[in-house]
């Protein structure tokens, strides 16, 4: 079996899409006969504390899955506070730098990105030490937080970020991009850099799975995932008009708004909306079984990024909802996943839930077959695996 180390600033037991999408290769390749290790920081996300299972540990090293774990110390914090978050950065950008530089590496190691310092101390540290460099970028840093309003533009973190973005695809050997933009991105600066598209297909091992539809008659709208400003899911809860409609919006989640999100539902009943928290990822899995459509939403376009929860949601027969632009938009529409909002348009979005509402619940259901049958035939990680290790990727 051949070797090969991730280096992720999430993996699970941390919730969320990053740290999902990190097990799912790590599991994926240990199946093809790789032996994987990771390494990360001691678990923290999303609520900037370390888990207590590993609370007081400076080093932690443990099988989970048949991957070996090095969680690494980490100041963990989600405060609005810069010099607090530089802190949280730094606590664990220190320690990596002394993993990769000492601890001994596989000759091949894949480095996630963003983080872009964490990235840059990686390729940096493994580029000195001659590794084959497997860079896979799920977003565009600087790019995103420029729309975000996170950075702003020619200031000094920005140049520094520009920096640290354009040193890791020189030196990266190869490039993973989960998106067309982002492949096209790079190439603008570096156009014969090796780049191929990894998409975020999950991996549900569902047996036997019948595509079931629950016994209410109002159509289950929900939102799942993190509750975050880029997000938006309070402006969707104030905007959407669900009075009139036969529609439950049901959201499962944690994140910066959640307090809010509360507030607003115990103010407004008669939006029906269901606020259930944070789920164990199987739990969410089967508690989803039975609902109708899922809302993806993005408060800004963001180039590059494409919400993994397209392919999460349509694996288990779900229709999608997409309200976020970009190539997510592009995605929907060609596969014929579901409906289409324009981003920031509520008007678009309430038009598109009248509709859904008055073609009735029978229609949906119908929906989430096509949907399920699209997700079988172009959605598939083990075929997309397979083809990358073909390719000699990994």
């Amino acid at each position: 079996m051949e070797d090969i180390l991730i280096v992720s600033n999430y993996y699970p037991p941390e919730k969320g899409a990053a740290a999902n999408r990190i097990e799912q290769l790590a599991l994926k390749l240990y199946e093809n006969n790789y032996t994987v290790s990771v390494v990360c920081p001691l678990p923290n996300y999303p609520k900037g504390q370390v888990f207590p299972t590993y609370k007081k540990r400076f080093f932690v090293k443990e099988n989970f899955q048949n991957v070996t774990v090095s969680r690494l110390w980490i100041y963990p914090s989600i405060s609005k506070n810069i010099f607090k978050r530089i802190l949280s950065i730094l606590s664990f950008a220190v320690g990596l730098f002394f993993y990769l530089l000492f601890a001994k590496t596989p000759k091949k190691v894949i480095v996630q990105s963003p983080p872009l310092l964490l990235s840059f101390i990686s390729v940096f540290v493994l580029s000195l030490k001659g590794k084959k460099i497997i860079l896979n970028v799920s977003d565009l840093w600087p790019l995103a937080a420029i729309e975000l309003d996170a950075l702003k533009a020619g200031s000094f973190s920005h140049k520094v970020s520009l920096f640290f973005e354009r040193y890791i695809y020189k030196r990266a050997t190869l490039i993973l991009g989960q998106s067309n933009e982002i492949i096209t991105h790079i190439h603008e600066i570096f156009p014969q850099k090796p780049c191929y598209l990894y998409r975020n297909f999950p991996d549900h091992h569902l047996n036997n799975f019948e595509i079931k539809t629950s016994e209410n008659p109002k159509i289950q709208l929900f939102y799942a995932g993190l509750l975050g400003v880029a997000q938006g899911v309070l402006e969707v809860c104030e905007k959407m008009k669900l009075e009139s409609l036969n529609f439950e919006f049901h959201i499962f989640g944690d994140g910066a708004e959640k307090t809010q999100i509360e507030t607003y539902i115990k103010n407004h009943p008669e939006k029906n909306i269901v606020f259930h928290g944070m789920l164990e990822r199987n739990d969410l899995i089967e508690k989803l079984a039975t609902a109708d459509i899922a809302l993806v939403p993005l408060k800004t376009r963001i180039y590059g990024s494409v919400p993994s929860k397209i392919f999460e949601y349509s694996a288990l027969g779900i229709p999608i909802l997409y309200f976020g632009g970009g190539e997510g938009e592009t995605i929907v529409e060609n596969n014929n996943l579901g409906w289409v909002a324009k981003v920031e348009d509520f008007n678009s979005l309430n038009a598109i839930l009248k509709s859904i509402s008055d073609d009735g619940k029978n229609a949906v259901q119908l929906r989430k077959e096509n949907v399920y049958k699209q997700s079988s035939e172009h959605f598939n990680l083990d075929v997309q695996i397979r083809n990358l290790i073909q390719k000699n990727v990994f």
